[in-house]
């Protein structure tokens, strides 16, 4: 009988330990996935801004071709 004991009381403890593990690995896919929408959103603003910039820059270009006012 003590050794179904000790078996039990070690499977316990591995239990114990993988639900800790497991909490763990939460937590840091939890702030892994907070950290990816962070980046997203600010990919995501960075290519608005690109798009805004092209569209000055070549909407510039269009208006630079006319010729200055004093010809």
């Amino acid at each position: 009988m003590a050794n179904i004991d000790e078996l039990l009381i070690d499977l316990e403890t591995r239990i114990a330990y993988q639900e800790d593990a497991i909490d763990q690995l939460n937590k840091v896919i939890f702030k892994q996935d907070q950290a990816i929408q962070q980046l997203e959103k600010g990919f995501n603003e960075l290519c608005l801004g690109l798009r805004e910039l092209k569209q000055s820059i070549t909407a510039s270009d269009m208006s630079s071709d006319d010729k200055p006012p004093h010809y």
